[in-house]
């Protein structure tokens, strides 16, 4: 299914005030969603919490599902900046890379588990967009790298697997974790023991091959 082209920007900020105004449009948006839901999301509400007209806001954004995309694709760059940063980092070994990413991610989840929500919701406006192909892929690269130094007697078709598996328990567990407000202890211990599991996973994987 095509991308609606409602959900792209109307234009780039070129100037600091311009670029004042949508970063104050993108943390309202992000207070709305967190504080009264999708459902009630709207382009009055997000001008109204930002301070600023709504004609100003279609400046930049000709609806909300234009809001949400760019909050969709902010997330995007974010999660990739992150994978990227722990899983390339060779000053660590892998199955230490894998635990740190297990704790980011699931320490994330948590703190932003009503926006996620919110765009999970809203995902089919976006989810064929270049954006989203390209981040999935840079994921895909990452996880392939990775599990090509940890296994590297692995097959491709072994490695596929693990890595979906590995993908797969982040973000399913993870979203259900977050949908109870939690304790930082809370996280830690549940992403601990997650990291267990995951890395005992490779590691009996390794010693079979």
């Amino acid at each position: 299914m095509a991308r609606n082209v409602g959900v792209s920007s109307r234009k780039h900020p070129k100037q600091g005030r311009s670029n004042d105004l949508v970063a104050a449009v993108l943390d309202a948006a992000v207070q709305v969603l967190t504080t009264e839901g999708e459902r009630r999301f709207t382009t009055a509400r997000v001008a109204g919490r930002a301070g600023v007209s709504v004609g100003s806001l279609y400046q930049y954004f000709p609806n909300k599902a234009a809001i949400l995309f760019r909050l969709q694709a902010d997330e995007w760059r974010r999660t990739v900046a992150l994978l990227t940063s722990i899983m390339k980092d060779e000053a660590q070994p892998p199955l230490v890379r894998l635990r740190r990413l297990v704790h980011a991610f699931i320490l994330s989840e948590c703190e932003e588990a009503a926006v996620r929500r919110a765009l999970a919701d809203a995902a089919p406006l976006y989810r064929d967009a270049p954006e989203a192909i390209e981040a999935k892929a840079g994921s895909e690269r990452l996880f392939r790298d990775f599990l090509a130094e940890i296994l590297p007697h692995a097959s491709e078709e072994q490695r596929h697997l693990s890595g979906d598996l590995i993908k797969r328990t982040l973000s399913d567990v993870g979203a259900s974790f977050s949908e109870t407000p939690r304790e930082p202890a809370e996280i830690n211990a549940y992403a601990e023991a997650m990291a267990d599991m995951l890395c005992g996973y490779l590691e009996r994987l390794h010693g079979a091959l």
